[in-house]
Parts: C-alpha cells; sequence; structure tokens
C-alpha cells in the first residue's frame, strides 16, 4: 500500500491500451486507497460520462454539469469529492452558490416497469428505465405453505386461527406485492429529488376498465352485472361456463366427479376464472401423475391492470404528502404527445413526454437499473429433491471477497456478480442477463466497484449517438 502523497494507479485510455500514470493526488488525512479511487473513478468517468451531478456541501443538489475540466481541478485539488460512481456525482467541500433552474420530473408509472426523465427548458439532464420486482408474490406464498406444513408437522394440536384476523387490517391496506411496487416508485422519485433540484413532479396515472377489455360493447346497467351475477362462487360459475364438462375428454371417461383445475399454479396465475378449467376426477388424476398433457392456455391476465388502478392514487397521494408541485397526467396525453414528435415507444420516452418537454435536447446517456432481493434468509432451499429433502441453504454472505450483486470490474467494463462458487469462479453478467462469455470468470481477474445494495444500476448509450 503506498503511502506517499503520489499514488501511481493503473488506468484504462482506451478500448486497446492500458498506461500507468502518476496522479499528483493531495492525500492529507484520507486514505490511500480512497485517494487513489478517487482519481480512477475520475478518470474513467470524464471519458465517458457527458454529465456530472453535483452536490452542495450540505448534501443539497445542484445544477449539473458537463465542465470535466472544472470537475477534474474540483476533485484533484479537494475541493470535491466521488460520492457516486454511477451516475457520477460529486459533493464540493465548500460553500457554493445554491443557484438553480427549473428542472421538471417526468415518471411513467408502471407494474413492471418505470420510466424517468428529468428535464430544464433546454434539455434533458436524466433518463432511466426501472425494472420492479415481480416475484414477491410467488416468495411468499412460497413461505405460507413452508409454515403451515411445519405447523402441521410440529404442533398438529394446534387450531386455526386463520378466523380470527380477517378485521386486523387496517384501512388503506394493501397487498406485500403491491406495497413493494408503490415503495419501489417512492424510492426512485426520492433519490431524484436527492440528485437533483427539481421543482415539478408529474407522474402518469392509467385507469383500466377492465369490463370495457373483455366486452367492448358494454353499456350503462350491464356494468353491474358481471360474469360471476348469480353464482354462489368461482367454482360454481367455472362449472356453468364449462357446461359441467370435462374439457379435456368431454365425458367419454364416465365419470361424473368433477374438479376445477388452476391451468398454471394458484401460486403464479390465481384464482380467475381464466387461469380455471373444469376436469373430471379421472383426467384430473391422470394430469398430476404426469400420464396425460392438456392442451388449453389460460385466458388473458389482468394483473398488471388490477395493479395500475390499485395503486394510482395511493402513489399519487403519498406524493403529494411528500414533495410540492406533484400534478398529474394521463396515458392517452403521453401517447398523443409522442405520436406528435415521432418519438419511439419506450419507458424513458413517455417519461420524457410526460414532462411536456419532448422537444428539448435528449441526453446520449441513460441509466438501466434493477430492483433485486436485498437478504435470502432462508434456512433451507425451496427445491425438494429425490426422497423428500431439501438442501439447507448455506450460502456465505461474503465469499472470496464478494457478496451477490456487487458490482465489479472486468476487461474494462462494468457488471454484477450473479453467481458465486467456493471454487473462486464467479457467474457475471449485466443486467439484461448477458454474460461475459459461457463459463465463469475467476474471482481474481475482477474488481469490486460497488458493493451489493436492492438497486442495481449500469450506464447505457442511446442508439440516436455512436458510443464514446
Amino acid at each position: 500500500m503506498p503511502s506517499a502523497k503520489d499514488v501511481c494507479v493503473t488506468v484504462p485510455l482506451g478500448r486497446n491500451s492500458v498506461t500507468s500514470m502518476t496522479s499528483h493526488y493531495n492525500i492529507g488525512d484520507e486514505e490511500p486507497t480512497t485517494a487513489m479511487w478517487n482519481y480512477v473513478l475520475n478518470y474513467i468517468e470524464r471519458s465517458a460520462c457527458k454529465m456530472v451531478y453535483v452536490l452542495n456541501s450540505d448534501g443539497q443538489p445542484l445544477m449539473p454539469t458537463s465542465r470535466h475540466g472544472k470537475v477534474k481541478h474540483l476533485l484533484r485539488s479537494g475541493k470535491a469529492v466521488v460520492v457516486n460512481r454511477c451516475p457520477f456525482t460529486i459533493k464540493l467541500t465548500y460553500n457554493a452558490d445554491t443557484y438553480t433552474q427549473p428542472i421538471t420530473l417526468g415518471i411513467d408509472a408502471g407494474s413492471k416497469k418505470i420510466g424517468v426523465s428529468a428535464v430544464t427548458a433546454t434539455k434533458e439532464v436524466y433518463s432511466a428505465e426501472v425494472e420492479l420486482r415481480n416475484d414477491i408474490v410467488k416468495l411468499i406464498a412460497t413461505k405460507a405453505q413452508f409454515r403451515r406444513v411445519r405447523r402441521n408437522r410440529k404442533t398438529r394440536y394446534r387450531k386455526p386461527r386463520f378466523l380470527n384476523r380477517t378485521s386486523t387490517k387496517k384501512k388503506g391496506w394493501l397487498a406485500p406485492s403491491i406495497r413493494h411496487k408503490i415503495n419501489s416508485h417512492l424510492k426512485i422519485v426520492s433519490d431524484m429529488h436527492k440528485l437533483l433540484p427539481i421543482s415539478n413532479t408529474i407522474v402518469e396515472v392509467a385507469s383500466f376498465d377492465i369490463q370495457k377489455i373483455k366486452n367492448d360493447a358494454i353499456t350503462g346497467f350491464q356494468y353491474q352485472q358481471g360474469d360471476q351475477m348469480g353464482f354462489w362462487n368461482v367454482r360454481e360459475y367455472v362449472l356453468f361456463r364449462d357446461n359441467h364438462t370435462c374439457q379435456h375428454c368431454k365425458g367419454k371417461s364416465k365419470d361424473k366427479a368433477l374438479n376445477v383445475h388452476h391451468i398454471e399454479s394458484r401460486k403464479t396465475g390465481g384464482d380467475s376464472p381464466s387461469n380455471l378449467i373444469t376436469l373430471c376426477e379421472t383426467c384430473h388424476n391422470a394430469y398430476h401423475e404426469g400420464t396425460i398433457q392438456l392442451a388449453v392456455k389460460r385466458g388473458k391476465s389482468f394483473r398488471d391492470a388490477a395493479f395500475m388502478g390499485i395503486m394510482r392514487w395511493a402513489f399519487y397521494n403519498q406524493l403529494k404528502e411528500l414533495y410540492p408541485n406533484v400534478s398529474l397526467t394521463y396515458g392517452y396525453i403521453t401517447k398523443n404527445t409522442r405520436i406528435r414528435n415521432d418519438l419511439p415507444k419506450e419507458h424513458r420516452v413517455d417519461a420524457l413526454c410526460i414532462t411536456g418537454n419532448p422537444a428539448v435536447k435528449r441526453t446520449d446517456i441513460w441509466y438501466n437499473q434493477k430492483f433485486v432481493r436485498r437478504n435470502n434468509r432462508s434456512l433451507h432451499k425451496a427445491t425438494i429433491n429425490k426422497g423428500g429433502f431439501r438442501k439447507e441453504n448455506k450460502a456465505p454472505y461474503i465469499l472470496h471477497g464478494y457478496r451477490l450483486f456487487d458490482e465489479v470490474l472486468f476487461g474494462r467494463k462494468p457488471y454484477f456478480v450473479f453467481g458465486r462458487r467456493k471454487s473462486g469462479f464467479f457467474d457475471i453478467r449485466d443486467l439484461d442477463g448477458n454474460k461475459v462469455n459461457k463459463g465463469s470468470i475467476n474471482s481474481k481477474k475482477i474488481m469490486l466497484l460497488k458493493m451489493a445494495t436492492n438497486l442495481l444500476t449500469e450506464r447505457r448509450y442511446q442508439q440516436f449517438l455512436p458510443r464514446p
């Protein structure tokens, strides 16, 4: 570990060249490792990033800059420090002028992806797409399954308690999957307010008429007469819909006992009628034994539409309580703006249209983000092996100095650790799931850039501009 004022580091200068440079960085009381990384990150980002985000000494966001020479001078003189690598953000160590320009933030809310765009009167200063988690329902259902089995195995004498829990839900209760996605939206908006001096926030909300989607001719009182009107439950409706006939053998088995079968598992597809089909008991048992295959697919799912109908007002009302100048717009306005300006259909482009300034100069870099599971505290693997045994979940917290989803540098490009092995060979990928190569990478050939968080971020380049 060098201890002198001059720190010698090796940094990439081009696609095929690597050279060693000496940084006359004033370390002072700062650790040599920190000073070296400040210089390395500054050197790399100076040629790769067109926009540098700036925070005041008290952490308040200022206007971003593209004057890389000025940023380099501030970092070398100790008047600024690097606080984030992607997006590249510096924090001033002295009190600076707090003058800012109005910045409008557009949020394209969604059930799978969020579009983000921040613009001034003349240009776009930030653009991103965020992928949300969609495994919450599956994980909670698996946890409930394990809990039921464990209670039956350990405390068979215990009486069921599900009937006395119906009154514990408070007003405004939301399902965990919906609550997580709303919190993810709020986190993205919060991160933007910490990065840029946002003066106005506009959110697109969508209103889906599910009955109109099913039947475009529905009108008036017909909205009060749904498909399941007059039936005791979903099972009775499905049996009536299928004419009390097995949909596989069409009654050839002569089995009068009828079952309602989930086309997709209840964990995945739910209990909606579009996911249910009538089977006789003979065909039902044969299917689960694996002797027959069903040539049927589930109907159209309206899960995303239902989610947007639930979350839109909850998200908007919470935003109004947290930030000033929050307004909303609607999908048909965004679509009209996008078509009139001849823009492609992308989430970040929709967010640009939501800001009301689609004709501004667009940024040449956008950020691809993804929410991931932070911790896995399961004692055993969910998959049951032969013999009814499940492997113990003994994955170490840190393996060869790395955690799952750590951002690492390999071949002058950043990747994320998606798999670790005790042998020291890791599976590293980008956020699209593309591997570096067909095999694994030795952990000795990678370098840690950023420790794992629940929100992964990588830089992307717009297609309309050449990559630097």
